[in-house]
């Protein structure tokens, strides 16, 4: 049995606490002037709010605060940073998950040999993560949380229930994690069917301004809007049944820049 919990965080890049991760710098090798470096960039700012009135001249503006949590998500080092500040997170679950991080997208995969393992497994990850997210200022979003169970069509799906607070942790048959639409089956039919669609749209472009440039041109627009489609995640779907779908389409589109006959193949 093979399930996985999908986090998400309420504001994470604004909740990270400036003093945990400063303190935290030092584990990972940063000390002396890259620590006070990175410390001189994270304290003593301050903030205020500014409204200005739009049928006077009048300004109305609040106190200055002192600055102590969050990150610019913008910023070059801000997602470095946070990556940092939850970078000893698997080590509260080791032993029972195996984690997956990407920036705020945080997910665990959890394995069971039998429902009763599976279902201790899954509560216990959580609980852990939980109070690991409580203990670094960081908030869960419940209702944005999901528990999906992996599982082939001839197994049945267990009835497991995750609680949190007194709340029950949805659980789904897909969802879309790091560009990826993935599904309880992993057939990736769901995922090859919304590619399939932006892929269409690419097609029907190309077909319009074929006649108006170059092949040069139609080269640059393929790499452009085709190309990214269907080369992101491919080492993934690339090798499930429907994925033949998206290798036609493919087909389709080169014999539009090659100003092909339909039954062209090259």
């Amino acid at each position: 049995m093979v399930g996985s919990i999908f986090f998400d965080l309420e504001k994470a890049f604004d909740s990270i606490n400036h003093s945990l991760l400063i303190n935290k710098l030092p584990h990972y090798g940063i000390s002396g002037k890259s620590k006070l470096l990175i410390e001189s960039y994270l304290t003593n700012r301050f903030q205020r709010v500014q409204l200005d009135s739009s049928s006077s001249n009048s300004k109305t503006a609040s106190m200055w605060t002192k600055v102590k949590h969050g990150v610019l998500q913008g910023s070059v080092l801000g997602p470095l940073l946070f990556i940092l500040y939850i970078n000893d997170l698997p080590n509260t679950i080791i032993h029972t998950a195996t984690p997956i991080l990407f920036a705020v997208d945080t997910s665990r995969l959890i394995t069971g040999q039998t429902a009763h393992k599976f279902q201790n497994d899954l509560n216990s990850t959580f609980s852990k993560i939980s109070e690991w997210f409580k203990q670094n200022s960081l908030s869960l979003n419940i209702s944005k949380t999901y528990f999906i169970q992996f599982s082939s069509k001839s197994l049945n799906y267990l009835d497991i229930n995750i609680t949190y607070e007194n709340n029950y942790i949805t659980k789904v048959n897909g969802l879309k994690f790091l560009g990826l639409n993935i599904d309880n089956a992993l057939s990736w039919k769901t995922h090859i069917d919304k590619i399939l669609h932006k892929l269409s749209s690419a097609c029907f472009a190309m077909r319009l301004v074929k006649t108006f440039v170059s092949q040069q041109m139609l080269k640059v627009i393929y790499y452009s809007h085709f190309h990214p489609i269907i080369s992101y995640g491919i080492i993934f779907w690339g090798n499930s049944a429907p994925s033949s779908r998206v290798f036609r389409m493919q087909k389709r589109i080169i014999r539009i820049m090659i100003r092909g006959r339909s039954r062209d193949s090259r």
